[in-house]
């Protein structure tokens, strides 16, 4: 999954087992504002491409539900979704970062297995190894 965190010195990463859905994307929204909030921080700002769990109806009703959650407790972090124009990886910051990522990462000779991949993409981009999201048994 994509870095979150912006402007901090660490960087989050989240690998999924098997293919992204919306509920992985849920189940990654709310590790993160858990973070953010432990960290002392009010909001999340998503810059986030159209990729099909990005938009989801289920991701964005629960962005809702959470915000509408955050601003009646008066606790825990808000998130601010801005999405990307279709067909516009240039205005995503994250990109220059994943060519950079790939280019310290991949090996042309063979194909890494996922846990040689995993370990090279987090020391390639200095973040701790977590666990990975795995997609609910009713989804899959």
């Amino acid at each position: 999954m994509t870095p979150a965190g912006g402007w901090h010195e660490e960087a989050w990463l989240r690998f999924v087992d098997g293919r992204p859905v919306s509920a992985i994307t849920i189940e990654y929204l709310a590790w993160c504002c858990a973070k953010l909030r432990a960290a002392g921080k009010e909001a999340l700002l998503l810059v986030w491409d159209n990729a099909s769990w990005h938009v989801s109806r289920a991701v964005r009703t629960w962005i809702r539900a959470h915000n509408r959650r955050v601003k009646w407790s008066g606790r825990g972090v808000r998130i601010v979704a801005c999405y990307l124009p279709i067909k516009s990886p240039w205005l995503n910051p994250i990109e220059p970062k994943w060519v950079h990522g790939k280019r310290r990462v991949v090996e042309p000779a063979r194909l890494l297995s996922a846990d040689e991949l995993i370990d090279r993409v987090c020391a390639a981009f200095g973040c701790e190894h977590v666990p990975q999201l795995v997609i609910p048994a009713k989804v899959a």
